[in-house]
């Protein structure tokens, strides 16, 4: 989910890049998590999940009752219009969802779906709904530029592949909060404060985006749940016309995955859940985990780094600690001392925004390359422009200054599943320490971002819950031993919880594995989407 990087991290949301798909070169790095604030810890046993602070979760996601309640035939009846979206080859909908499952004659939310049919005429397999997480993460644009495109090709023909942006994100009444302008102030705002007067600028800036969100979003902000976004999915595979919903999610998409099958178990077909989210972990927690999982991303590129003549934190004799070392150094100089970026709005490159570049960066070791570049031109050239350039990727801010809604949405969405991980900088304060073990680097703005939820003008419906889906299908649940945003842990822990699932393991870096580059991950995948023949749990891929 997305919080903020130091500045504001975003939960795990993930922008996979699939086996030959289209890459922008500022592929989106979506990561999965808590969102505007919160991000995950787990300290698991194989096959046991991680107690939450409070102690062990018992309490599992019960199943809804398998006939359709009366007051919902007319939104599982109903019929998508198809039309012509302006991308090529695809197709797209408005569907309708109750706003209030507990009222569903209150009020309707309309949301944005898309397909690109299946490409072949033979052994059709239905629809495949994909999510890239968040949340906040348009599936719908994921579809278009990634999943429609990059799939592998026999997937692609035998499945009509298919996206719905969640309630309150990007086409589907989007979340709104704050303006440009005001999230370039948001942005910037000092998340490693050393006195008083920067914990107050801190806080009031939280509260200003919630209350900012509170003020234009009212009628949204209690009913943007993943168990609402859950129920939504049902509906779709209803109107698609599929006895079963066949699913690839990652990052947070694997957690509204999950909690679909948690819901709906006997209707899970082909589900894939790659980077995965676990459940039963509180918001502190999450953030904490998540906060460890950064400095292991960190730990990979500083060893990479010394080995390599262009990047700037290495050297003669410099070691992967020496290298964290001197990156520390480097965000101490920029929050008394900001670069000059070029930006036509006039941001200069602060430790906020320098972080958030550089976490962007673990989420890929592709992108390391870039990383080493902008630093070297921040170090040596004292110019910001480079690590600006990735933060405004990571943030989802065009060149005019404008943001899609990934921020708002992540977290609203957040929020409203967890209650807030810390409920005042006194609590923050006392978990430094905690955070600065677990990652030296980030740990103490992380620490800091984890306090957003705590203003929110709204009150956090969920809990954290096991999630079991008695009487599923096989599910295979998919971990990255290095993965930043969602610790390979997570993945352990929640396919102990699944009663079906099936551990896939990557032996790799970065944030989900699927078409990564492995082969066999690859093949695993694609042979149980196109048989239904799970991989055998434990199977470990590099």
């Amino acid at each position: 989910m997305r919080t903020r990087p130091s500045p504001r991290t975003r939960g795990p949301r993930r922008a996979h890049r699939i086996r030959g798909a289209r890459r922008r070169a500022t592929a989106r790095l979506t990561a999965t998590l808590l969102g505007a604030a919160a991000l995950l810890v787990s300290a698991c046993s194989p096959g046991n999940p991680a107690a939450p602070t409070g102690g062990t979760v018992q309490a599992a996601l019960a199943a809804l009752p398998r006939a359709t309640p009366a007051a919902l035939t007319p939104y599982y009846g109903q019929r998508l219009r198809w039309r012509e979206c302006g991308v090529p080859g695809f197709e797209c909908a408005s569907m309708k969802a109750p706003l209030d499952y507990a009222h569903p004659d209150a009020g309707t939310v309309r949301l944005a779906v898309a397909r690109k049919k299946a490409t072949g005429t033979a052994g059709r397999l239905g629809s495949l709904l994909v999510n890239p997480g968040g949340p906040g993460g348009s599936a719908v644009e994921y579809l278009q530029q990634y999943a429609g495109l990059g799939y592998p090709a026999r997937i692609r023909a035998r499945y009509d592949m298919v996206a719905m942006d969640p309630r309150g994100v990007a086409r589907s009444e989007p979340v709104k909060c704050l303006d440009g302008r005001q999230m370039d102030a948001y942005t910037q705002t000092d998340m490693t404060p050393d006195d008083q007067r920067e914990r107050d600028a801190l806080v009031a800036a939280d509260r200003r985006f919630a209350e900012s969100c509170g003020a234009h979003s009212a009628r949204l902000l209690r009913h943007v749940s993943t168990v609402e976004a859950a129920r939504d999915m049902d509906i779709l595979r209803s109107v698609l016309g599929d006895r079963r919903l066949n699913y690839v999610g990652a990052s947070y998409g694997t957690f509204l995955g999950a909690t679909y099958a948690g819901l709906f178990p006997e209707r899970v077909g082909r589900m894939v859940l790659d980077g995965a989210m676990d459940p039963s972990l509180d918001a502190r927690r999450l953030n904490l985990d998540q906060t460890a999982g950064f400095e292991t991303a960190f730990q990979a590129f500083a060893k990479d780094c010394v080995r390599r003549s262009d990047c700037p934190l290495g050297g003669s004799g410099a070691t992967p600690a020496r290298v964290g070392d001197r990156l520390r150094a480097f965000f101490r100089e920029l929050d008394a001392h900001p670069l000059p970026s070029g930006d036509a709005d006039g941001r200069r490159l602060g430790e906020a925004l320098a972080t958030t570049g550089v976490i962007a960066s673990m989420y890929d070791e592709g992108s390391w390359a870039q990383l080493r570049e902008a630093l070297t031109s921040a170090i040596k050239e004292h110019d910001g422009a480079g690590l600006l350039s990735l933060a405004d990727i990571y943030y989802e801010r065009d060149a005019d200054g404008r943001y899609s809604n990934l921020m708002m949405a992540n977290a609203a969405v957040n929020c409203l599943d967890l209650p807030s991980a810390f409920s005042g900088p006194e609590e923050v304060e006392k978990a430094l320490p905690a955070f600065e073990k677990a990652s030296p680097v980030f740990g103490p703005g992380l620490a800091w971002a984890s306090l957003n939820c705590a203003y929110w003008p709204v009150r956090a419906t969920g809990e954290p819950h096991r999630i079991e889906a008695k009487g599923a299908a096989p599910i295979v649940v998919v971990g990255t031993v290095r993965d930043p945003a969602t610790p390979y842990r997570w993945a352990r822990s929640l396919a102990g919880q699944l009663s079906s699932a099936r551990l896939l393991t990557y032996a790799g870096d970065g944030h989900t594995a699927y078409g990564r580059g492995s082969d066999c991950i690859d093949t695993a995948i694609d042979t149980y989407l196109l048989r239904g023949t799970p991989p055998p749990s434990g199977k470990r891929c590099s």
